[in-house]
């Protein structure tokens, strides 16, 4: 069952939106997993810069600025997740259109303001 969140872009750093959007995710009792250009954790979810090859991720959340975005392309799509989130500053129109060509749903939206007014 696809039933995780996948934050791409997560940071250790409390001040960062990536950190926020994991915390709030388990708080609205989400299932969370977490990659970043750094190991740690967040709240108990740890932080991995390995490309895992997961068969459960309903959901990616954007938080790396287009250029970052280009080495993932094939990973995100290999992971064939219901939908990604282009969070503020994420938008992307290349990597939206290979999403469009695979099937999967995409937004731009802000995770944090999704889950306040509950459209998560």
């Amino acid at each position: 069952m696809k039933d995780y969140t996948l934050v791409m872009g997560a940071s250790e750093n409390v001040q960062r939106y990536s950190n926020m959007a994991v915390r709030k995710l388990l708080n609205y009792n989400h299932k969370v997993k977490a990659f970043g250009n750094r190991e740690g954790e967040i709240n108990g979810v740890p932080i991995t810069k390995d490309l895992k090859s997961y068969t459960d991720i309903d959901t990616i959340t954007l938080y790396l600025n287009p250029t970052n975005q280009k080495p993932f392309y094939d990973y995100i799509l290999g992971l064939n997740p219901r939908r990604v989130i282009f969070n503020p500053g994420t938008e992307n129109r290349e990597l939206q259109e290979k999403l469009k060509n695979a099937g999967i749903e995409y937004e731009e939206a802000c995770t944090l303001v999704l889950l306040s007014i509950n459209k998560y």
